[in-house]
Order: C-alpha cells, then structure tokens, then sequence
C-alpha cells in the first residue's frame, strides 16, 4: 500500500465581506444585509475575514448612511470572539484619501482595536518606507498584528525603470533596514496585472531574505484574467497564504472564489486549508443575501485591457458607478485609453488607492475636459511629491505643469513632518468642527471628521444619504445597462428610522420598497412632472415652487455664464446675488468622481445670478452662476 504523501496546506483569509464589497459593488453595501453569511462562513470554518478598512470605511459614512464603527462591532458578533479580523490601511493615509498627522495616525489602530479588529494590512501605494515606519510602530503598539505590504503591479507595456522582482526586493530591504516591526509581510497586486513569472521571482526572494518562521502572504484579483496562475506561482515559491472571496463577491474584479482556487490545487501538492464542501454551502447564504443589489456587469468579467491601463478592481466599480450616477458610463473606454499615459508620466506610484484613484481622476480630466488642462488634485499632488517619493521621478513637463496649475512648489521633505505642520490637519481641527457643529466631541468621532471631511460631518449631523443599488434601485440601474431609458425622476433610496428600528426604503416609479417587500402607491395632490420641492395647486392646476429661492438680477440673461466642467454635487456655495467677486475668486466647491473642485470666477464684477446651492446635483453645463 502506497504511503500517502502529505500536502502542504495553504492558509486563507476571505476578503467577500470588504474587498469583495469594494470589487464589485463599489463597498456599498448595508451591514445588516451580508451578517448572516459572516455568521455561514463562520460556521464553514472560516476563521480569518477581511472585515473593513480601505473604501470600507469611507463608503459606509458617503453612500450607505452608516458607521464603520458599528460595522466592525457587529462583526465581530457575527465571526466570533477568536476570528482574525484585519483591514485594510494605506500608511499615512490610515482610511482617508489624504494623508494624516501624527496624531491621527496613531488614533487609527487604537480605536479598529477597541472595535474587534485583530490585524491590520499597511500599504504605501508609492513603495515609500517613510510612510510606513511611524504607521506601522502605532498599529504595534496598539496591541494589533501589524501585516506590512510591498505594493505590486505590471508597469504598461513599453515602460520600464520600476516594479521589477529587484526593485520589490530592494523596497522590502528598505523596510528591514528601516526597524518597521511586523507580524507578517503581503505582497499586494491590487490591480492583477504582476505576471506569474514575476510573482514567483518577488516571492522566492522575499523567502530568501526573511526569517524563517516569517509568514509571507500575497494577494491579486482576477481584473486581468491571471490570478489563478499568479497564485500557483506564489505558493510554489513558498507564499504561506493567499486571499479569496466567495461568490457572489468573486471572480472578475475580485480575488478569485475559494472553489475555483481549490479545484487548480487539485492533483498538486498543496490544498487549501478549508473544507471546500462546507464553503460551498456559505456561498448559497451569501448568494441569498446579495440577490437584491444590482451587479455590474463590469464587476463579473475580466479585462484586456487592464495591463494596458492598470486599474484594480475595486476603484474600477466605484469609478463605474460613479459615472453611471452621472450618466457619463459612455465616456468610460476614453478614461481608460487615456490611463496608459496617465501612469507612464507620474512616476510608476502603484495603482492601489489613492494612486488608482489620481490615476482615475487624471484620466478622466483628461479624456472629458482635454489632456492636461486640469490637474486633478490628488495627481498633481502626488507628482510634486507630497504623497511621498515616487518610484522613479515623475515627468518633468506634467511636475511644471502640475506646479503651476496647483500653485505648489514641488516637495522633497517626509510628508508627515508637513502634515504635523498643517493647521488644518489633526484632532485639534477636527475637534473645533465637531464643536463647531454641535457633535459630541468622542474619539470616533473626531476620527471621522478628520478622515471623511465635510460628508462625516454631514453624517454626523443626521443628515446622511443613500446611494446603494438595492431592489427598485437595482433594477433600475440594470433597465439602464440593458439600453431602456432611465426614469424621469430616477430612484430614491433612504434609511428611514420608525420606532428605532432603520429601515430601508427605495421609492422609484411609483413603486415603493421597504426592507425588499414591493408596494405598489399612488400620491394624489403632487404633479409627477413638478421638480423636487414643488407641489401642485389642483383648484388651479399651476405648481407652486416650495424650494429655497434663488436669487436672480433682472438682467439675468446678461454677462458671463460660470459653468460646471463636470458633473457632480455642490459642496459649497461661497456666493450670493449682488455679490461682487475678483477674478480667480472661489465661486463654488464641487465634488465630482470623488475630486474636490474649486469653480472660480473668469472675472470680477458683480453676480448676476446663482443658479445652485449646496448639496444640489449638477449636470456638465449646467450654469452654476452668472457675473455681470
């Protein structure tokens, strides 16, 4: 009888419940809705989840009106007192998009372990170590497993310079001989471009350059169609463990399912350490609990042209369905051709959040308002240096560029030294705010009005929106995907509160849903082609407009129109009518595709006219005022 040979058993953390979410739903996706399949896993035997940080924490205060603190506590519940839970933070970036201050940094791991998280994964998606140390000591001395990352991707074809198997050992070298203490180290391709070939190369380096004993992990998503073959490479070169997902929070944009890596191990010398058949049987909860959100048919497949224009897959859904809310989804394949140029000019920073999101914000400028003309923040930002270094040195031309559309100097110094420097970072300034508002001034809070800016603040005052395709929201999105044309109004989705009990509820084409049960109503008294605050006068059949006024001069239809770029919210209105304004002065603040923009005046003079106000959704064109 032949001896049966043992099989080296690789480890798993489920990553369905946050990068899954981010993957393919844009991490909208309310808490209560995905417990019990956290409780499925639970019970399958999965004891290690990805379970928040990243966009998680963000997307839960922008569009799903919910806190990411109560998130992980209800987690926790649901996964059990010994799951190992990590998240996801991006150095000095912590949650946020920006970079923190000192003081804010080290609130991070102190408040994820005080609710129920375990491990933190930390990336610097430029590969600079000085964005790694300090970050890494406070989530230590915070009592958590600190799991610190060399960021990976495939540079475009025709670059090069960066992001070989040299220069990931080199950069992991760095965070050796910098002291960062860590409990394991990952090896992340966000966007799955890294060829296997490559994957190996890193891993077998990294395994012969690090103890023993030290667990490696590496982690891709199938974007570009080569995660199961990356993963092969990995665990033959010695990886200690990899990410998965279930369905449906897997494959395309996501890491590949716990299945279908199972069945590419099979008749090799490894295996996974789970019980496949018990998984399967978690997968159908999952499945159950997801049926009612709508599912991007970009988020379920893969994409050539990835390695072309490196994007991973959790900016590529949030990017997506931000233009769908825009009704731009049609500019999309330009985005994504302008990208190329985008990451070969800005210096080789890897496409993980933020850089994927400059990368996005750059393209997009660039394909909608035309090549260079405006430097999104964030990318300008990032090429002049005040991320961190770059791989290797950004364009000269985009840096001039950049330097004078952003009116900054480029930057050589650590970038915490500046943000302790920065009176408008830091618990102290998000203190005063919360003061400033009437919020209770809890470390919860502080934490995110500093990482979440002016929409914590708006959450936390009560104020939070919806934006979660669920139920009619979800058929509605896929109607439009499918070519019919969207309703007049559009759908509305809120988080309503009866008794103290939240409840959800989507209100589109005369059709109400609350908590996925389908009403059919009808509302007398209110004409369906009014604008929202209006309502109609049924004994004279005129409509009465009940919104705030807006104030118009008489010679409204003179002088200068001041129009949106782009479209996108108003986060601030910084003029009145009567007003007068000096040329270049900041008319109005707008968010758009997740980018502040300021609107400035092409002149000075007075103003005519205000056609917005706060919190109003504009459309590309649209007359946000007029100078006279």
């Amino acid at each position: 009888m032949a001896a049966q040979v043992l099989k080296r058993r690789i480890k798993v953390m489920n990553t369905a419940f946050r990068d899954g979410f981010q993957s393919v739903f844009g991490a909208r996706v309310f808490t209560k809705d995905f417990l019990p399949a956290v409780e499925a896993a639970r019970e399958a035997g999965i004891t290690h989840f990805e379970a928040g940080g990243g966009a998680r924490f963000q997307a839960l205060y922008f569009y799903c009106n919910e806190d990411a603190f109560a998130m992980m506590d209800a987690f926790r519940e649901a996964a059990g007192p010994d799951a190992n839970l990590q998240t996801l933070a991006r150095g000095i970036n912590v949650v946020g998009l920006e970079s923190q201050s000192s003081d804010v940094i080290e609130m991070h791991p102190r408040l994820f372990k005080k609710h129920g998280i375990t491990t933190i994964r930390n990336f610097d998606a430029l590969n600079d170590v000085n964005n790694l140390i300090y970050s890494g000591q406070c989530i230590v001395d915070a009592g958590l497993r600190h799991e610190v990352v060399v960021t990976m991707m495939e540079l475009p074809p025709g670059c090069s310079g960066s992001h070989t198997a040299e220069y990931y050992e080199s950069f992991l070298r760095e965070i050796l001989d910098a002291g960062v203490p860590y409990h394991s180290v990952c090896f992340k391709d966000a966007s799955g471009t890294a060829v296997p070939s490559k994957v190996y190369d890193t891993i077998r380096r990294a395994r012969d350059l690090l103890p023993d004993d030290t667990e490696i992990r590496f982690h891709t998503h199938e974007t570009a169609g080569a995660s199961v073959s990356a993963y092969r490479a990995a665990i033959e070169a010695g990886v200690d463990g990899i990410d998965l997902a279930m369905a449906p929070c897997s494959g395309g944009t996501a890491q590949p399912d716990i299945a279908v890596m199972w069945h590419a191990l099979r008749g090799t010398g490894y295996e996974l350490d789970l019980d496949v058949d018990r998984v399967m049987k978690a997968e159908l909860v999952f499945k159950d609990c997801m049926k009612d959100y709508y599912m991007p048919p970009e988020a379920t497949s893969v994409e050539p042209l990835i390695p072309w224009s490196p994007m991973p897959g959790g900016a590529l859904t949030a990017n997506t369905q931000l233009m769908r809310d825009h009704g731009i989804l049609d500019r999309y394949p330009e985005v994504i051709q302008a990208m190329g140029e985008v990451v070969r000019r800005g210096g080789f920073g890897t496409s993980v959040t933020p850089v994927s999101q400059f990368y996005f914000q750059q393209a997009f400028n660039n394909a909608v308002i035309g090549p260079w003309e405006k430097i999104a923040d964030g990318y300008g930002k990032m090429v002049l240096g005040y991320f961190g270094r770059t791989p290797v040195p950004a364009d000269e031309e985009i840096v001039k560029i950049a330097s004078e559309q952003l009116g900054l100097e480029p930057n050589t110094r650590p970038v915490l030294e500046l943000n302790d420097e920065d009176p408008s970072k830091g618990i102290g300034p998000a203190r005063a705010r919360l003061e400033e508002e009437g919020i209770e001034c809890t470390e919860e809070n502080i934490f995110i009005a500093a990482t979440c800016k002016d929409r914590g603040i708006t959450f936390l005052k009560g104020q939070g929106k919806t934006a979660v395709r669920k139920g009619a929201v979800a058929r509605e999105a896929a109607s439009q995907a499918e070519g019919e044309p969207a309703s007049a109004e559009g759908p509305s989705h809120y988080r309503v509160r009866i008794d103290g009990d939240d409840h959800d509820v989507t209100v589109s084409n005369g059709e109400v849903v609350v908590d996925g049960r389908t009403f059919a109503v009808s509302i007398e008294g209110v004409d369906p082609d009014a604008a929202p605050g209006e309502s109609r006068n049924e004994e004279t059949g005129t409509t009465d407009d009940k919104r705030p006024e807006r104030k118009r001069d008489e010679a409204d239809g003179e002088g200068t129109g001041v129009h949106a770029k782009l479209p996108g919210s108003v986060l601030r209105a910084n003029v009145a009518a009567g007003d007068r304004v000096d040329e270049g002065a900041v008319l109005f603040v707008m968010e758009a595709m997740k980018m502040e923009i300021e609107v400035q005046a092409p002149r000075a003079g007075r103003v005519l006219a205000v056609g917005a106000a706060a919190g109003d959704e504009v459309a590309a064109g649209h007359e946000l005022a007029r100078i006279g």
